[in-house]
């Protein structure tokens, strides 16, 4: 099963933009992601710039409306995530609780829809586009 464990800094809402976390913090997660590593459950990894860089485009009415930072009433926003494959959700607990997290931070773990959760006939609306996904992915690999 593959989850998404999605750290979630308090204050980085409000972050300046070039906000950097301490020498000593990524030092402590670079050895988090390299235990990750070693046991063969890191699928992907990054770290996200403070919102106040990017943008929020919506669709009220249908139509695509972009917002630029900084935006109000946002109170929790994604710092980072990690990909993670694991045989359960409990082993992704258990991973999460080993973050070397400070106590601003909050990690929520997603479990990631994988194609077969989805009924048939989902199946077969996005039939085409996982066969292209999977074209593409031989093509980067050969």
């Amino acid at each position: 099963m593959r989850f998404m464990m999605l750290m979630i800094p308090k204050g980085y809402e409000s972050a300046e933009p070039g906000a950097m976390p301490s020498a000593e913090a990524v030092a402590a997660m670079m050895k988090y992601n390299e235990a990750l590593q070693k046991a063969g459950v890191l699928l992907a990894l990054d770290g996200l710039h403070p919102p106040s860089m990017g943008a929020r485009v919506s669709f009220e009415g249908g139509q695509p409306t972009v917002t630029e930072a900084p935006f109000p009433g946002v109170q929790e926003v994604l710092g980072g995530y990690w990909m993670i494959q694991v045989a359960s959700r409990q082993e992704a607990i258990d991973w999460a609780k080993r973050c070397p997290a400070s106590a601003n931070e909050v990690i929520e773990i997603r479990q990631v829809q994988e194609f077969e959760d989805f009924p048939a006939d989902v199946q077969q609306a996005a039939a085409g586009f996982t066969e292209m996904q999977a074209q593409a992915t031989a093509h980067r690999e050969g």
